[in-house]
C-alpha cells in the first residue's frame, strides 16, 4: 500500500486492495489458507461526498429534450433514450441493453425493466412523460412487436433509418455530446449525467433520499448523496452575498 500511494490514486490503492481480499476469500473458502491476511489491512484514508460527472438544471433538460426535432425516427430514438436515463435514473449500459419486451404492461401499468450491474433486474413504473416519447418513437420504428428485438436500435451512417442492431454506449455518448451543443449547453454531461440529473429534480421536488436509493437501485444511502446536487444553488447563492463593489 505504501509504494502504491507513492504511485497511482487513493481509489486505486483500495481497489487493488479489495481485489487482494477477494483473492485471499476465496483461497480460505477453497481451504488453501486458515485466515485472509489482508483483512486487517486497512488503505488510504477518501471520503467523496459529491460527485464529479456534471448535471442539469430541469430548466436545460427540458431545452435538451425540446431541441431534438421529431421528424425521422433516429431523431425520435434520442429524445426517447435520453428521457429514459433522466426519468428512471438509468445507467446507459442498462438502457441500451434494453429489449422492446422490457417495456413490461401490467395490471394497467407500464413498467421498465432494467439489467443493472451484477446481473440486478430493477423495475420501476415509466413516467408518463417518458411513455410518451418511448410510444412516438416505437410507432415510427416499427418493432414494437419484436419483443426480443433491442429497443434502442444504432442507425445507417446519416440515413435517418435503424439497422436493427443494439445502439451503443459510446455511440449514445457521441449523440448526446452532439446534442447538447445544439441546444446550447454549455456544461459537457454524458451518458451518467441524467441519471444525476433526474436524481437531483427528484430530490428538489421534495421526494426522499430513501425512495431516491431505491428508484436508483443504490445499494447504499451514501452512493444517492453523490448525485445530489441540491447544494450547489445554495452555495452560489452564500458566495453572491460577498460584496465587495
Amino acid at each position: 500500500i505504501e509504494e502504491c500511494c507513492d504511485q497511482v490514486s487513493a481509489p486505486t490503492v483500495k481497489l487493488r486492495l479489495a481485489a487482494l481480499r477477494g483473492l485471499f476469500d476465496w483461497l480460505v473458502r477453497s481451504g488453501v489458507m486458515d485466515g485472509n491476511p489482508a483483512h486487517a489491512v486497512r488503505g488510504p484514508t477518501h471520503e467523496v461526498v459529491r460527485g464529479k460527472t456534471p448535471i442539469l438544471s430541469a430548466s436545460e433538460t427540458r431545452r435538451l429534450l425540446e431541441s431534438i426535432p421529431t421528424e425521422t425516427v433516429v431523431q425520435l430514438r434520442d429524445r426517447a433514450l435520453i428521457a429514459l436515463m433522466t426519468y428512471s435514473f438509468a445507467r446507459v449500459s442498462a438502457a441500451v441493453g434494453m429489449d422492446v419486451e422490457d417495456l413490461v404492461q401490467t395490471a394497467g401499468r407500464s413498467w421498465v425493466r432494467l439489467r443493472e450491474k451484477r446481473g440486478k433486474v430493477h423495475e420501476l413504473p415509466i413516467h408518463h412523460k417518458l411513455l410518451d416519447h418511448l410510444d412516438a418513437y416505437l410507432e415510427r420504428a416499427g418493432h414494437r412487436d419484436q419483443a426480443k428485438a433491442p429497443l434502442f436500435q444504432s442507425s445507417r451512417g446519416r440515413s435517418g433509418l435503424l439497422t436493427g442492431h443494439r445502439l451503443s454506449r459510446h455511440d449514445a455518448y457521441t449523440m448526446i455530446r452532439r446534442r447538447a451543443v445544439t441546444a446550447g449547453i454549455v456544461a459537457r454531461i454524458g451518458n451518467h449525467s441524467f441519471r444525476g440529473t433526474g436524481i437531483t429534480t427528484f430530490l428538489l421536488n421534495e421526494g426522499s433520499l430513501e425512495m431516491a436509493q431505491e428508484m436508483a437501485n443504490h445499494s447504499s444511502p451514501r452512493t444517492t448523496k453523490l448525485y445530489d446536487r441540491r447544494n450547489d444553488r445554495i452555495t452560489q447563492d452564500a458566495i453572491e452575498r460577498i460584496r465587495i463593489e
